[in-house]
């Protein structure tokens, strides 16, 4: 399946992160499912409600639940996954995040520094994702 990521995306995530730094940014990424395509069209950003938002996160659970009320909206935009930072870590699933994960299929941004990873969060674990930016 192909990613598409919307250069305001890119940045806005990026932005997220160093907004939050030294805590945690987190959020949703919306966008749309069309034939073998995923398009990821904005990045919500939510408060991050973890204890220990230093090195942790947990998306507000009102933000989600609007989220996917809002999706349920004929043509509204989808929610295909989530981000969260690493600000002094990698661009990759923490020991913590592979512990945690729904294994439900969504798209993961992780961000550390400038740098965005992708992953999907499937049935065996995390799973590196390539993915096209495109001009937004």
């Amino acid at each position: 399946m192909e990613i598409v990521l919307t250069s305001s995306v890119h940045a806005a995530l990026i932005a997220a992160a160093r907004a939050a730094h030294p805590h945690e940014a987190c959020g949703i990424l919306l966008g749309e499912r069309q034939a073998g395509a995923e398009r990821i069209n904005a990045a919500h950003i939510a408060r991050n409600v973890h204890p220990e938002p230093l090195t942790h996160f947990e998306i507000d659970p009102q933000t989600l639940i609007d989220a996917h009320r809002a999706a349920r909206t004929p043509g509204a935009p989808q929610v295909l996954g989530y981000f969260h930072a690493h600000p002094s870590g990698l661009a990759a699933p923490s020991a913590t995040d592979q512990a945690q994960a729904a294994r439900d299929g969504a798209i993961w941004a992780i961000i550390a520094g400038d740098a965005v990873a992708l992953w999907r969060d499937g049935p065996e674990g995390f799973a590196a994702l390539s993915f096209t930016i495109i001009e937004s």
